[in-house]
């Protein structure tokens, strides 16, 4: 996507959200935020990987006060060392499916490349001595309980068709809460998405009739939300559910008028659910489901959810990552919201929504709620409605939620088979809630463009300004990790780093407290990251403007918060400008002395002053002499992300050159050089030639060219017919055939001029085809097929080339890039110096005159002596 479409369509975003009623404050631009640091897979520090002979690492469980990472991968689970994964110390079981059941699954037309193996999907703490895992095992899912601390499979294993999915792509989450499994997915290979609980004296499923309470769901998170605890009316925890499905005709606004494919969802049922005693037998009673959207269209897709309770359930927050649905394929974008359980509550207390049959769409439902209402509630007895939508009397006792309360336990209601009829059967009819879920502050936190986010992982760390700041970290569709710090609205992402060599998303993510680490999950292992790499910033200004919550400045490095004794140390996440006592006014100064680098040209020739910009929020500035170069609105000078290119220098452009990164209002000296331009030197006598005699001398020469290729094309054209003459007269008396010819031949191959630059990119790339002075080289080749002339066999005679110029007078060049690098974070820029190409004489009526700069040239750089010089 170009930067005209990606800014169209951000324009576009910022409307729709408008015209739906909830105006952004922020533009586009703050929206799309740019990773302020990029780190690469070669520049990693502390990380540590592990892998086996086997596939998809995607099922994390970590156990931090045991020390012990889970994995469950393909035909496999590991019990790692969660301080170092690589250590060697881990423990495996090997659960391969079986050969029957791999033939099996490959006669039932499916991949034996990827589907008929035991992928293991779920694992988790079933008690105190034993962990539970399910595999799908060649499309014949089995469970089994495992001692944690023999670890190894049982002599028995469960059936698992009715807790684990049989395709293994299929979107898939489960958990264990208090002995009862709760899964969600299309369990058999033709029956519909479904809730169940397992492991149960009452196990449930959602109702499939007759309306489906789930339209082609694919399931991507389940949270439990202990709301039981200190609550004033002994309320039920619940469990709720993160999904992606297919809409129906749904009026709920604007949008939904234009685009009905698929919704996402956030659904919730109760933990002490045991279902109807007549109807909804072994059916939840209390599940519920409403819209759940991110302001921004077409941003359907739920891909993560992550969750934080603050120490509290009533400050849990859920962070949802989204991208574009299918329909646009040819651009990528990722949206990031937040959501508080309030918000969530707030939908499911609202009005419902029917299906009408007449109209074939849902609409809100304005009739009368039996009682117990299902689905709203007040914790404290009374509000304002009914569900009907229309105005109550204050004194209107209210209904209690369908999970079951005080309130419902002194009416009588002790469980869910206590329930009337009428609340049954109004429960499998409006599963659906009018109100849609909104994200906090009505927009997103974040919209990525040219990103998928695949997981998200979310820890909150006590900033040294007494502040908790959630700290997000969002795993990419091509094994990047971006590190996010939430600040207010918005989200000012810390750095940008690649995990995985090999483009694969990652697939799981799990934050360890203990070892300050992030373990990710891809399809070929387990990474062990840090969580902050502080000392990767060498100075304060540096440490304070990443505004990482994990690191602060101690007066001499970047250093770890968790780790070192707050005093003294400055950190500043709101602002991240200030507290460095380096910073004179808004300069900062580099720790120690910045060296002078002196530069010596000639007039007329380019130099490149480098200046590395580590940050993608820094803007470089220039300053000449005190005074800021303006980049290409001043003659002859450039700025680029590498540095200040002086083009066909001046004796003016002498001086004092400053180059400095400008981040959030803070100026940061980089680079430092003395340029010198030495004016034209005087020619020798023997080189000053009169004009007259210089254009007589090119003359001549080009006449010599012109009459040796005559020579030499005469000369072929008479051994050719002397050739073919000899070779029929051999033919005739049968003493010779013609066969193939192979002679051994050649092919001159001419690099670029960009070859007399030092440390060029390409160079390595082209080490086989030049000499190491210049851009020829004479490479054996296959001949030209028998209809080729034997005239363009021969090389074409031309003068040789001078030998290439020394390092010293290559000013720079040599760091010159000629490749495609990051500006800012989005922007890209080719700094690159324009050259002729060499070309033959025959073709170029200046050739003479090239060569004669070119040995002029010469000739001026060997009468000066170091022209490059460092201080330092």
């Amino acid at each position: 996507m170009n930067g005209g479409t990606a800014h169209l369509m951000m324009t576009l975003v910022m409307a729709v959200v408008a015209v739906r009623g909830y105006p952004s404050r922020r533009s586009a631009t703050d929206l799309d935020a740019t990773p302020r640091t990029t780190v690469t897979f070669d520049e990693l520090l502390g990380v540590r990987r592990f892998n086996a002979h086997t596939l998809n690492y995607s099922t994390l469980l970590l156990e931090d006060n045991r020390g012990i990472l889970y994995v469950g991968a393909r035909g496999a689970i590991f019990a790692l060392n969660s301080s170092d994964v690589a250590d060697g110390s881990h423990r495996t079981i090997h659960w391969e499916a079986s050969p029957e059941k791999q033939t099996d699954c490959q006669q039932k037309g499916k991949n034996n490349k990827t589907e008929c193996f035991n992928h293991v999907r779920f694992l988790q703490r079933l008690n105190s001595t034993h962990l539970y895992a399910c595999g799908t095992y060649a499309f014949h899912p089995l469970c089994a309980a495992i001692d944690a601390n023999r670890f190894i499979l049982p002599s028995h294993f469960e059936e698992g068709k009715e807790k684990c999915p049989y395709d293994p792509a299929r979107g898939y989450t489960g958990l264990i809460v208090d002995g009862g499994l709760y899964t969600a997915t299309r369990y058999e290979f033709r029956s519909l998405p479904d809730i169940r609980r397992n492991l149960h004296q009452r196990p449930l499923k959602t109702e499939e009739s007759p309306l489906h309470w789930l339209n082609d769901a694919e399931f991507v998170a389940s949270v439990l939300v202990r709301e039981s605890r200190d609550s004033p009316v002994g309320d039920d925890d619940k469990i709720y559910y993160f999904f992606t499905e297919r809409a129906g005709e749904e009026t709920t606004s604007f949008f939904d008028k234009s685009h009905t494919a698929r919704v996402a969802r956030v659904a919730r049922v109760c933990k002490s659910d045991v279902g109807g005693k007549k109807i909804l037998q072994r059916k939840w009673t209390s599940f519920m489901k409403a819209r759940l959207v991110c302001y921004i269209p077409y941003y359907e897709v739920l891909r993560s959810v992550c969750s934080l309770d603050g120490g509290g359930w009533a400050s849990t927050v859920f962070y949802a990552a989204f991208t574009l649905s299918a329909q646009w394929r040819t651009m990528e974008a990722s949206a990031v919201c937040r959501y508080s359980i309030s918000a969530v509550q707030r939908a499911f207390e609202g009005p419902y929504m029917e299906y009408q049959d007449s109209a074939r769409k849902w609409a809100r439902y304005d009739g009368a709620v039996p009682e117990p209402r299902p689905g709203s509630v007040s914790a404290w007895g009374c509000r304002a409605g009914g569900g009907t939508g229309q105005p109550h009397s204050p004194l209107t006792p209210v209904s209690p939620e369908q999970c079951i309360t005080d309130h419902s336990r002194r009416k009588g209601y002790n469980s869910s088979q206590d329930l009337p009829n009428s609340v049954l059967d109004f429960v499998k009819l409006h599963p659906l809630m009018f109100e849609e879920v909104k994200p906090a502050g009505g927009e997103p936190l974040l919209v990525k463009k040219n990103v998928a986010y695949s997981q998200l992982a979310v820890d909150r760390v006590q900033a040294l300004d007494g502040r908790s700041y959630d700290v997000l970290f969002m795993g990419t569709a091509d094994g990047w990790i971006h590190k996010a710090v939430v600040v207010g609205s918005g989200i000012h992402i810390v750095e940008e780093v690649q995990v995985f060599r090999d483009l694969q998303p990652v697939e799981s993510l799990v934050i360890s407290h203990a070892q300050r680490s992030l373990y990710v999950g891809a399809a070929s292992g387990i990474v062990q990251v840090p969580l902050a790499t502080c000392a990767r910033y060498t100075s304060c200004y540096d440490c304070i403007l990443a505004r990482d919550p994990y690191c602060a400045w101690d007066g001499r490095a970047c250093r770890a918060t968790a780790t070192t004794d707050s005093t003294g140390l400055v950190q500043d996440i709101q602002s991240g400008n200030k507290g460095c006592r380096s910073i004179s006014g808004r300069v900062c100064v580099p720790i120690g002395s910045l060296p002078w680098k002196n530069r010596t040209v000639l007039q007329g020739d380019d130099v490149l002053l480098p200046c590395d910009q580590r940050s993608n929020l820094a803007r470089a500035v220039w300053l000449l002499n005190g005074s800021e170069v303006l980049g290409m609105g001043q003659d002859r000078l450039r700025v680029g992300v590498d540095g200040l290119l002086v083009t066909d220098t001046l004796p003016q452009h002498s001086g004092e050159y400053r180059c400095y990164g400008e981040e959030r209002g803070l100026q940061t000296l980089l680079a430092a050089y003395s340029l010198t331009v030495l004016p034209e030197l005087p020619r020798s006598p023997t080189a000053a030639a009169p004009p007259h005699a210089a254009s007589q001398a090119a003359n001549d020469m080009k006449v010599a060219y012109i009459s040796a290729i005559v020579t030499l094309v005469v000369l072929c054209t008479v051994l050719s017919t002397v050739l073919l003459y000899m070779s029929c007269l051999e033919k005739r008396k049968g003493k010779y055939v013609l066969r193939e010819p192979r002679p051994s031949s050649v092919e001159l191959q001419t690099v670029s001029a960009n070859c007399l630059r030092k440390g060029h990119r390409e160079e390595e790339e082209e080490e086989e085809l030049t000499y190491p002075d210049g851009c020829l080289r004479i490479i054996p080749g296959e001949a030209p097929t028998a209809a080729t002339s034997p005239v363009k066999e021969l090389p074409v005679a031309s003068p040789p080339l001078p030998p290439p110029l020394p390092a010293e007078l290559t000013n720079g060049m040599g760091a010159l890039p000629n490749v495609l690098r990051k500006m800012n974070g989005n922007s890209y820029m080719l700094l690159q110096q324009q050259e002729e190409p060499l070309v033959s004489p025959l073709y170029s009526a200046s050739f003479t005159e090239e060569l004669s700069k070119i040995l002029e040239k010469r000739k001026h750089t060997q009468l000066v002596e170091k022209l490059d010089e460092s201080s330092v």
